[in-house]
């Protein structure tokens, strides 16, 4: 392959790569389907290929179709122990982010949502929303007709914004001092004001430290405030399964504010919060060391802010 060939390739790749990653939740399966696409272009006949970045768009869409619908993919979905890997702020992944769809399109909590989508509906709905395709391209990309394209869509908005039931979006200050009051709280064993911290219908899911092969769910505030609270008191056992005393840190994560349990420069882990309303309504907690892969290779990259608490 020459190199402007592979120069084209690579101006493309933050791109589709972020496409990927809307489309499957996953960073590491977004960079397979993404080196498959090159692997793809390597073969193609690339003087046939009239606009080489829609024929990578469509390529990379297709393999992610391809993937969402084998059996693996399905078996893992459906076996309750699937969570959207989280990505740290700045990680060129999670790509577009100008406009409040594009943000919303890339958090945990619509990630989650869109599995309830077909392949199809899912690919249509990020297509638009997150890179503004017009239903025209999409029909190009999915061989499907722009009617289909614009039902599809029409249907994705709906479901997405019926589960959604949240304000607007939160202000990044406002949330992280929820988060930080929320951390004091849990640490403190205060249980009340923890309570009063949570939405009605706040949800808690958590994988378990990746010791399990179901995550674990938590509903009511009573519940998720006692998950909460055994969660971030310390004990022996917890430190030495994260090898040391974590400190811990706030960070951003797919756009929501996050708590990192940081041991020796590595994210050991992470508790992601959905804000609304001056409450947290949403919590999941990951601590899979192959569902922070990608965080830990950002982390070391970046310069964090002072942990909140020193050591753990």
């Amino acid at each position: 392959m020459d190199s402007a060939a592979i120069d084209g390739f690579e101006a493309s790749r933050g791109r589709l790569a972020s496409l990927a990653y809307r489309l499957l939740g996953s960073a590491a399966d977004a960079e397979d389907a993404v080196q498959d696409t090159f692997l793809r272009w390597q073969a193609a006949d690339r003087e046939r290929v009239e606009v080489p970045e829609a024929w990578l768009t469509k390529v990379v869409t297709h393999l992610c179709l391809d993937r969402l619908r084998s059996a693996q993919a399905r078996h893992e979905r459906a076996a309750g122990a699937w969570l959207p890997e989280p990505l740290l702020e700045g990680d060129p992944m999670l790509g577009p982010a100008e406009t409040f769809e594009q943000r919303e399109s890339v958090s945990l909590a619509v990630l989650t949502l869109m599995e309830r989508l077909s392949p199809v509906e899912r690919a249509v709905y990020v297509l638009r929303e997150a890179f503004s395709y017009s239903h025209a391209e999409i029909a190009g990309i999915l061989d499907i007709s722009e009617s289909a394209s614009q039902q599809h869509v029409h249907r994705a908005r709906i479901r997405v914004a019926a589960e959604r039931r949240r304000g607007g979006e939160a202000d990044p200050a406002s949330a992280r001092r929820v988060v930080e009051e929320f951390l004091a709280a849990a640490t403190s064993g205060r249980t009340e004001r923890l309570v009063a911290l949570l939405t009605d219908d706040v949800t808690a899911v958590s994988d378990g430290y990746g010791l399990g092969t179901r995550l674990l769910r938590y509903e009511t505030r009573e519940r998720v405030a006692s998950y909460a609270r055994a969660g971030f008191k310390p004990t022996p056992a917890k430190r030495r399964l994260a090898g040391g005393s974590p400190a811990m840190h706030i960070a951003l994560v797919n756009g929501s504010p996050a708590v990192l349990a940081v041991v020796d420069d590595r994210v050991v882990g992470a508790v992601a919060f959905e804000v609304s309303d001056g409450k947290v309504a949403s919590l999941r907690g990951i601590a899979a060391a192959d569902r922070l892969a990608r965080l830990n290779e950002v982390w070391r990259q970046h310069e964090p802010d002072a942990p909140v608490i020193n050591a753990w």
